[in-house]
């Protein structure tokens, strides 16, 4: 990369320049992202609301050390599976690494699939300022996603209509807002941080099934079935793992006899494209991503974004 274009990624109105990368599972956004770091000398920050906890590596689809090609990766095992790490720690564990990547002169990359994640660290959301409530978030983990769905539509109708209902950890981080300050009020955006380039991954439905097919049996080749079995033997709860997600939920329900290796296949399978279908959902309402197919066009808009101002 020129020392123009090195100088241009620190020039912004707004804060320095960063590349955002996102899509839904299995679309290649970690390939993608290493390939655009070794072409414009940048460095990694994951946006993965579980890639953050030590030990969840294949369930997660973390990249290995051979997959990040040498290339500097941020924000992964940072945190222990046995606590609840949330956005707001993302948010403030993120900007310190994107502020260290730029003072060397090298490029920001944000990769991954927590839309949430990634806007909040991307449009600097202000979040609500409630302490966790470690009895009520012990209580609440023995609920399924529907009941506590059903708790939050109860206490914040509101918040409820734009919520991922799936998901245990937002939906209990939200009755803990609403039982402490009555409602969960509207995530507010500030001032912006950062001058960001989004680029988002597009596949036809049938190819992203076939890859997720493909990632799902490469997951419990590899030993996903395991990974689930030293979590639980490390003391992590049947409740902490629905937590953590299907992939680590499904597996333990293989481990306990309730579910036959083709059957724990065909529900990841299943649940994964779920997840898929909901992460578009969210990345679809954002109309700054430039949604491409292959990665040349990638690599040019990053080049253009990147360019320094020409002088009239």
């Amino acid at each position: 990369m020129s020392l123009s274009i090195k100088k241009n990624i620190r020039k912004s109105s707004v804060g320095p320049k960063i590349l955002v990368v996102v899509g839904p599972t299995a679309s290649g956004k970690s390939n993608l992202a290493v390939s655009l770091a070794k072409t414009f000398n940048g460095e990694v920050v994951s946006a993965d609301s579980r890639q953050v906890y030590r030990g969840l590596d294949i369930g997660t689809g973390k990249v290995t050390a051979r997959e990040t090609a040498g290339i500097p990766h941020h924000l992964l095992n940072v945190a222990s599976p046995r606590r609840a790490y949330d956005a707001a720690k993302y948010q403030k564990k993120a900007s310190d690494a994107i502020t260290d990547i730029v003072s060397r002169g090298k490029l920001p990359i944000i990769a991954g699939g927590s839309g949430f994640w990634v806007n909040s660290l991307v449009d600097s959301i202000a979040f609500p300022d409630v302490t966790p409530d470690i009895a009520l978030r012990k209580n609440l983990s023995k609920k399924s996603t529907d009941e506590l769905f059903r708790i939050l539509k109860q206490l914040d109708p509101r918040r409820a209509k734009t919520i991922d209902r799936k998901n245990s950890r937002r939906l209990i981080r939200a009755i803990e807002i609403t039982k402490t300050i009555g409602i969960v009020p509207p995530l507010k955006k500030t001032k912006p941080s950062y001058k960001p380039l989004f680029i988002g991954i597009a596949l036809p439905l049938e190819t992203l099934k076939t890859r997720i097919a493909t990632r799902t049996n490469a997951m419990l080749r590899r030993g996903l079935i395991a990974e689930v079995r030293h979590l639980r033997e490390s003391g992590i709860s049947a409740a902490r793992l629905r937590e953590l997600g299907f992939e680590y939920a499904l597996p333990a329900e293989y481990l306990n006899g309730t579910l036959t290796r083709d059957e724990l296949e065909e529900r990841l399978n299943t649940e994964t494209y779920r997840y898929a279908k909901r992460q578009m959902t969210w990345f679809r309402r954002d109309s700054r991503i430039i949604w491409i197919s292959g990665a040349h066009t990638a690599f040019r808009e990053t080049r253009k974004f990147l360019a320094p101002l020409q002088s009239p």
